[in-house]
């Protein structure tokens, strides 16, 4: 009996998941309705934090203002991989606001030169995405 409760409660937690996953998807496909697209400005898109050890946390912040008369809703921040975790502001950006695009990169196991991505997804008229990127010079950690 434990084990058809367990495959049932695993199998609607999945397909949970997978409807997520869907709406995340459909949404970023979804027509735009030009009528509330505004402009921004990228105060940082790219920034080279130059060396630091391996193992190291870098915490990352790229600035805008919102220079368009509709409010700006940041959709979703995406990452170009698992090694930055990136978190969107929760509010919308109002006409003259400015904001933050907040990351973090965990240095463990990436020696050497890493190039790194976060798309912004969002009701900008320029792009339906911004891609803002860093570098930064992992050094291996001493013995």
């Amino acid at each position: 009996m434990r084990y058809i409760i367990g495959v049932l409660l695993a199998v609607i937690l999945a397909s949970c998941q997978g409807n997520d996953k869907k709406e995340a998807a459909s949404n970023v496909n979804a027509p735009r309705d030009s009528t509330q697209l505004t402009t921004v400005q990228w105060l940082d898109s790219s920034k080279d934090f130059g060396k630091i050890q391996e193992g190291q946390k870098l915490e990352v912040a790229f600035r805008f203002r919102n220079t368009g008369d509709k409010p700006l809703v940041i959709e979703r921040v995406q990452p170009s991989c698992g090694c930055t975790v990136a978190e969107q502001p929760k509010e919308p950006i109002m006409p003259g606001g400015e904001g933050q695009i907040k990351a973090s990169f965990n240095s463990e196991g990436r020696v050497g030169t890493n190039h790194k991505t976060i798309f912004v997804y969002a009701n900008m008229k320029d792009a339906r995405t911004h891609p803002l990127e860093f570098v930064v010079q992992v050094e291996k950690k001493p013995s």
